[in-house]
Formats: C-alpha cells, sequence, structure tokens
C-alpha cells in the first residue's frame, strides 16, 4: 500500500502567517543589528519556493527531520564551530553565485546558479544524513545528480577525483579568522563516486532554495559519507588525478580520512559509531553499514579492503 510521507513544510493554510508580518518584524530586527542589505537579500532567497517531483526510489525508511531542526542545528566553520551559526550565516550573499568547474575536463564552464536552476534536471530525494559526530537527520533535498553536470563539462579519461571548495569570504565568514585552519574548505571523491546515482548537488531543502546555513546556494551531498565530506557553499569543482587532501584530513587524519564511508563497526577515536542520536527526537538507533545505502555504493570499493574505507 502507498505510504505518504508528510513534508516537514506542509501545515493549514489558516495558520500562515500574513507575509506583510513576516518581512516587517524581520526587516525591523535586521535593521537594528545594522545587517540590512545581504541579509535580507539572504532571507528573502532562503524563503522562495523550488517545487520538483519527489524521486520516490530513495524512500529513506524514517521520518523526515523537522525543518526547524534541520536548519538551526548545523555545522559550518566558516560561521564558528558551535552548531548556532543559523542567524550569522544569513550575512552570506546568495546572488549573484556562480560555480566553477575546471582542470581535467573537455570543456571548463562557469554556472550562475541561476542557470543551474534552469537547465540541471531539478528533482526532491529524501536522503539521510549522518555526522561522524554520531547525530542524524532526514532531509527532503532538491537538486540533481552530480553526473549531469560532469556530463556537460566532459572529464577526461585521465581525470580520477573530483575536488569541491567552499567559498571564503572574510567580511562575511568570522571563522575565517582561525588562521590554524586550513581554509578554504576542500572536500573530494572518486569520479567514480561522482558518477554514482546517488552523488547530488542540492540547491534546495524542504521545498525552498537551500539556506545559507545549510550550505546554499549549492552543496553537495553523498548519503552513504559521514556529512563532514558534504562541502557547502560550492565556488569551484576541480576534475583532477591527484587525490586531494580534504578540510578534515589536514587537521586529524587519523580521524577524518578521505573515504568517511559509515560503518558502525568502525569507531572513531573518542566515540563508538554503533548508534546515532536522531536529531528532533534524541531517539538513539543503530546505525547502518554505509547509512543503509549498501545496495547502491558497496561495488565501487570492489578490491579496495586494504584502503582505510571508513576512517
Amino acid at each position: 500500500m502507498p505510504i505518504r510521507i508528510r513534508r516537514g513544510w506542509e501545515i493549514p493554510e489558516a495558520r500562515v502567517t500574513p507575509e506583510h508580518l513576516v518581512f516587517g518584524r524581520r526587516k525591523a530586527m535586521l535593521a537594528g543589528a545594522g545587517l540590512m542589505a545581504a541579509p535580507a537579500m539572504a532571507t528573502a532567497q532562503e524563503a522562495a519556493p523550488l517545487r520538483a517531483m519527489r524521486n520516490t526510489r530513495y524512500a529513506p525508511g524514517r521520518d523526515i527531520t523537522g525543518e526547524r531542526e534541520a536548519t538551526t542545528f548545523n555545522n559550518y566553520y566558516e560561521f564558528g564551530s558551535d552548531k548556532g551559526i543559523s542567524r550569522p550565516a544569513q550575512r552570506l550573499p546568495q546572488r549573484p553565485w556562480t560555480v566553477k568547474v575546471e582542470g581535467m575536463v573537455e570543456t571548463p564552464r562557469e554556472f550562475g546558479i541561476e542557470d543551474l536552476l534552469r537547465t540541471m534536471p531539478l528533482e526532491e530525494r529524501v536522503y539521510r544524513l549522518r555526522c561522524v559526530e554520531a547525530w542524524s537527520m532526514v532531509v527532503p533535498w532538491t537538486g540533481f545528480p552530480i553526473s549531469a553536470l560532469l556530463e556537460v563539462v566532459k572529464p577526461l579519461a585521465s581525470a580520477r577525483y573530483v575536488v569541491f571548495e567552499t567559498a571564503a569570504i572574510p567580511a562575511v565568514m568570522p571563522g575565517l579568522r582561525q588562521s590554524w585552519y586550513p581554509w578554504p574548505y576542500i572536500e573530494g571523491c572518486t569520479v567514480a563516486e561522482a558518477a554514482n546515482e546517488l552523488s547530488f548537488l542540492v540547491v534546495g531543502a524542504y521545498g525552498k532554495l537551500l539556506p545559507p546555513q545549510n550550505g546554499g546556494p549549492i552543496r553537495f551531498h553523498q548519503p552513504w559519507k559521514y556529512g563532514f565530506k558534504a562541502g557547502k557553499s560550492i565556488v569551484r569543482i576541480t576534475l583532477t588525478d591527484r587525490r586531494p587532501v580534504s578540510f578534515w584530513e589536514q587537521i586529524q587524519a587519523s580521524e577524518y580520512g578521505f573515504w568517511a564511508n559509515v560503518n558502525p563497526e568502525v569507531a572513531h577515536p573518542r566515540w563508538s559509531q554503533a548508534s546515532e542520536r536522531v536529531l528532533g527526537t534524541n531517539a538513539r538507533i543503530p546505525t547502518q553499514l554505509f547509512n543503509g545505502y549498501a545496495e547502491y555504493v558497496a561495488g565501487l570499493y570492489t578490491g579496495l579492503q586494504n584502503e582505510r574505507l571508513w576512517a
């Protein structure tokens, strides 16, 4: 029997706050903080609807996390090391925004975010997200397969890795003052992993444009990997034949390796990975190998038994 999963943002029309009250109050608050222009722009874009058909192939098997929880409990070290960075992140301008795709490709391109929204095959996918810190959530992301973008730029046969670079804008990102971190934030995967059907470039969540605290206007997500592998607010994608050393790998390779596939049997050096805390309910549930996506991705790692696949 078909089961309909209600989206977290669906509420009765009678409960909707009048638009003039929402934006009037928001404008007053931002004015008082001296943050009028950029935050107002970012917040308005965050609220804009982004409709796409849901792809039911990737049913998460769990309830969707409430939108409020998913958008106010965020890791984004460019804005600070605590989880409550949603308010300062509103200073990150979301338009204009471009993503350069370069390196070992036939046709290097620079894409405006609006071009991607207009030309890429947008769909909604409800994916699980498992943080290396042993908490998890389920989010209805809107986006498109990374493979669709790669088809446009045509990677060379010699390209083996895809590198994602996050924006670094000191004027609005106070975390960049922490000079001991190896900015900008770099993450990467193999070309084969990027070509997998699950690999997703995300431009929206909960039926709206992706908010900045969640990595707007564009981030990537591979749901079988720990969340730190998902680069946010991407400005550059590079195809290369050299394996990148990612941000957290540079800081502590023994804890945050290149592969970072979810595995409950391999503990983090400082805590177990056998279970996870579900954001919003605080329920404790068992963690699944590859975060429950083994049927789609296990074949990527055949013959790599000597690699540190899980760190």
